[in-house]
């Protein structure tokens, strides 16, 4: 988000780079850009589960320009800045979730949409690079989200094992209560740290593919299990909508899936791992 330099009001953007056939796997993605001979475009295909979908004022898509579908991702996508508004966007409805559905998540379709060749961001060609360090910026920030979501779990797990009681006890003075507690809050910890980490890496302006990874991959599991670590804490009452931790439940499901699902970040970590080796560090 940012503001119109004109008159101060937020202008928002969605970031169109999934689609409903192919989500991790981004050099799968379908939607065309064909080039005219005045240098613009025409975008046609269709993006899915595109977060602030209703409510941008414009959005980066990634786009196949390449006609040679043995092109290499690196070489074949462009990178396209598309106003909301322009001829041939469709905004589709917005989509009701398993959780976070404050978010507003649509499917986006482009049918024979004009980009102007001043749209298009660095080069021709560029975009699958462009996209995929984007990733490097925002694994951390959704990171620091599932960190807060973990946090609120363990806040509320030790709120009500302090009021709650069975067989004349409070909860937490029951030793296996406890323990789920004390794992909890080590899982909360590390997870902050290794967020920390990705962050301060972008600080300190070198590349931090490796430890965005970790820090999303980690965060996003530990906060699935801290979630339903709480809701076992609450016992039936967790599973009941009038407690808040169900909810928090739902909600952590979606950070093992966007910005690169659990099993992505693995395999990028596994790929790391050894250019590390291979470069001596």
């Amino acid at each position: 988000m940012t503001e119109n330099p004109t008159d101060g009001k937020p202008l928002m953007c969605a970031y169109c780079v999934t689609e409903p056939g192919c989500g991790s796997d981004v050099a799968g993605a379908k939607t065309k850009a064909v080039r005219k001979k005045d240098g613009s475009f025409v975008l046609s295909g269709q993006k899915m589960w595109i977060t602030n979908g209703g409510k941008a004022n414009w959005f980066f898509v990634l786009a196949r320009s390449s006609e040679d579908p043995k092109e290499k991702a690196s070489k074949a996508f462009t990178a396209f800045i598309v106003d909301a508004d322009s001829p041939g966007v469709t905004v589709g409805r917005k989509e009701w979730n398993m959780g976070q559905r404050a978010s507003d998540t649509r499917g986006i379709t482009f049918e024979d949409v004009v980009v102007p060749k001043e749209n298009v961001l660095a080069v021709e060609g560029a975009g699958f690079k462009i996209a995929m360090g984007a990733f490097d910026q925002t694994r951390p920030p959704v990171a620091a989200g599932a960190v807060g979501l973990a946090q609120r779990a363990l806040d509320e797990a030790v709120k009500y094992a302090m009021e709650r009681k069975t067989f004349g006890k409070f909860l937490y003075e029951h030793q296996s209560v406890g323990n789920i507690l004390a794992d909890m809050a080590i899982g909360v910890q590390n997870a902050r740290l290794a967020t920390y980490r990705a962050a301060w890496e972008v600080d300190q302006g070198r590349n931090n593919t490796f430890f965005a990874s970790v820090a999303k991959c980690y965060a996003a599991d530990i906060a699935n299990k801290i979630a339903a670590d709480a809701v076992q804490v609450f016992g039936g009452n967790g599973f009941n909508s009038e407690y808040p931790v169900e909810k928090l439940m739902r909600d952590a499901k979606i950070y093992q899936i966007y910005e690169g699902t659990s099993q992505i970040q693995r395999v990028i970590l596994n790929r790391e791992l050894v250019k590390q080796r291979q470069q001596g560090n």
